[in-house]
């Protein structure tokens, strides 16, 4: 579902909200604030970068984290290289406040710090019993965390702008396909490279007009004191809207609301209810009441009214009327129809290519499309443009679409000649890797590193 909160990349964990979370999980198994305290007391330093400490408890949460995502079991060498990621982020973080060129804005600061408290909060079932816990104000969490996620920050910008410099030649890519003995080459799966040019199915004039009127009573409703906004938006509001079951969002920064509903919310005043207004992005008509601002960071409720029954004629007939000019047309490019017709952004500006949301490949794992993808392709020859059909796109949105299937590769040993994309990316990933490994150790030798917990000490206090 779209969402009228833009979508945005989870930012990498920090010290300060790795120790919350920690923290959190301490007095849920212990009972309380008390508990997680005399906890801290036994904490030690494992290790020392320039200025900056490093904890066992961050390295504890850090592993624990590893083994429950990699699904392996821990061991004192996995402790160790969890030790070691966490000298070279702290590494990274002071050489980038050495570098002028890196800076991190208030903003970006706010808006990541923001939704790092907000993560917290659900985690400790609320802002009330997150600042139980810590004993402090929301603002004095932020201002304990601001600047462990400076440093986060900084050290992300500085590993992105030296792995930007770093690019591969062919001669290397060989090179390094070379050295896997023939006998070890993967076995790849079947793949596939789409475009498509997507419809979003509309509601009817009738049923817009419905959702309008209704979410208009409510707000005639809230404004003369008859109801609560609470209690409305409990009762009518979209069960998929973003938020709690009242519509509530706290901290959120309107630079991360999609244009329409920032607008609207910037220029409604503290404790007012701003008028109707339509949301592209979510299909719905809006209503929303300011409850507190702090520069550009809001607290809301709002109401969202969908209308019923969204239907998808008008989208099958704008594919049908776009399919049979490409193939009238064989001239007429279907990147060109693409950027022109399709309603989906991120694949339209690509001239209609499909690729992996993960890995950015074009080259799509057959097994992994969902089932209306692989219902569309089944029967597509490559050059082939199927008919209209819905489809639940890679983002989770239920749309229309129609196909072009450029081409099949069957599984098949891993090969240069035939995979020479995919194996560049993973070449280019291993130097990318050794050389940020043969530089941090550099910066090793220019700032003041102490490890403070050795492997024999590690088996000796887990004894």
């Amino acid at each position: 579902m779209r969402r009228f909160l833009s979508a945005v990349t989870p930012a990498a964990s920090t010290r300060g909200f790795w120790l919350g979370v920690a923290l959190l999980l301490l007095t849920s198994a212990m009972g309380g604030p008390a508990h997680a305290q005399n906890a801290q007391m036994v904490d030690r330093i494992a290790a020392v970068v320039g200025d900056e400490l490093i904890l066992k408890s961050e390295v504890d949460q850090l592993v624990r984290r590893q083994t429950r995502q990699q699904n392996r079991s821990y061991s004192h060498e996995l402790w160790m290289s969890g030790l070691q990621q966490l000298v070279d982020q702290k590494l990274l973080a002071e050489q980038a406040r050495r570098d002028t060129t890196i800076t991190v804005s208030d903003q970006q600061l706010s808006t990541q710090l923001n939704r790092q408290i907000n993560q917290l909060k659900q985690r400790a079932g609320g802002e009330e019993r997150l600042q139980q816990i810590y004993g402090k104000s929301i603002l004095e969490i932020k201002d304990q965390f601001r600047e462990d996620l400076r440093g986060q920050i900084l050290a992300q910008q500085l590993r992105r702008q030296r792995m930007n410099t770093i690019s591969i030649t062919p001669s290397e890519v060989r090179q390094w396909f070379e050295r896997i003995p023939q006998d070890s080459l993967p076995r790849l799966p079947k793949t596939v490279r789409l475009s498509h040019i997507v419809r979003y199915p509309k509601p009817t004039p009738e049923a817009r007009q419905e959702a309008k009127s209704l979410i208009t009573s409510l707000r005639d409703s809230i404004m003369s004191g008859g109801a609560s906004f609470e209690a409305m938006a409990r009762q009518f509001s979209a069960p998929d809207a973003a938020g709690t079951d009242t519509g509530a969002l706290t901290n959120v920064d309107l630079n991360d609301l999609v244009p329409e509903f920032a607008a609207v919310a910037s220029r409604t005043p503290i404790g007012k209810v701003s008028q109707v207004f339509y949301n592209d992005s979510q299909q719905g008509y809006h209503i929303l009441r300011i409850n507190a601002k702090d520069g550009s960071t809001v607290d809301l409720n709002h109401i969202l009214i969908k209308p019923n029954a969204p239907s998808g004629e008008r989208a099958k007939a704008h594919l049908s009327a776009v399919r049979d000019t490409l193939l009238d047309n064989p001239d007429v490019p279907f990147e060109l129809m693409a950027r022109r017709h399709s309603e989906e952004e991120r694949t339209a500006e690509n001239g209609g290519r499909v690729t992996d949301p993960q890995s950015g490949t074009r080259d799509l794992v057959l097994d992994r499309l969902g089932p209306s993808w692989k219902r569309t392709i089944r029967t597509l020859s490559p050059g082939d443009i199927s008919s209209p059909t819905r489809v639940q796109l890679l983002n989770g949105d239920e749309a229309y679409h129609i196909v072009k299937l450029e081409r099949r590769v069957p599984a098949h040993r891993a090969s240069l000649e035939r995979d020479y994309e995919r194996i560049r990316q993973l070449a280019l990933r291993e130097k990318r890797s050794r050389k940020m490994q043969e530089w941090t150790q550099q910066l090793r030798n220019e700032i003041y590193v102490d490890i403070r917990i050795s492997k024999s000490e590690l088996t000796a206090m887990r004894r």
